[in-house]
């Protein structure tokens, strides 16, 4: 049974310029936001980090297999060392996977117009935009992305997610549904 609606908030996060539209505009030099100056040259202990594979976590030995020990290990050690990971064995076909990469890439491709309708607003870190901006000096990452809350259902904002495109609010419906199953099949089997 689903609560009421609750609120996920990370904070308030500053307005900044889209990379895309910065791009657009022809430049001679990074802008001075975007350059991290007192950076620490990589060591060559961290650069054998980058030797090993991506961590790759078995979704279904993790949840329901007999070597869940062994890869909850394996998922902690992916978070502490590398802070992310990739998911296998979780069940959505790959062909499914690729027509949502598509989808997300015309998304990003949307004209600024378009975008400017699904913008963070000041007091919303859901949107267009970056998270965690504080300042007017804060340096940015030179990357655009766009957040939105789709799980649980309770914490979605709904004004956002009606008014992202159709066949991304259906992936958004249909990730609601593989995780109710998901959750209905380990109560059952947990």
């Amino acid at each position: 049974m689903e609560t009421e609606s609750q609120q996920v908030v990370f904070g308030k996060s500053l307005i900044v310029p889209s990379v895309r539209e910065l791009v657009k505009e022809p430049i001679t030099k990074v802008p001075p936001r975007y350059v991290y100056q007192q950076q620490d040259p990589p060591t060559v202990a961290a650069a054998d980090i980058w030797l090993q594979p991506v961590p790759v976590i078995d979704l279904h030995s993790l949840l329901l297999g007999d070597s869940m020990g062994f890869e909850l290990e394996k998922l902690h050690s992916a978070c502490k060392d590398w802070g992310f990971f990739q998911v296998g064995n979780h069940g959505v076909r790959s062909s499914v996977l690729e027509e949502f990469k598509g989808e997300v890439q015309d998304f990003f491709e949307l004209p600024l117009e378009e975008k400017k309708k699904l913008w963070q607003l000041p007091d919303n870190h859901e949107g267009f935009g970056q998270l965690f901006i504080v300042s007017k000096e804060q340096r940015l990452d030179w990357s655009d992305m766009f957040f939105v809350t789709t799980l649980p259902v309770n914490a979605r904002k709904n004004d956002i997610f009606q008014r992202l495109p159709q066949k991304l609010r259906d992936y958004g419906s249909l990730l609601f549904r593989n995780e109710k199953v998901s959750r209905d099949h380990l109560k059952s089997n947990g």
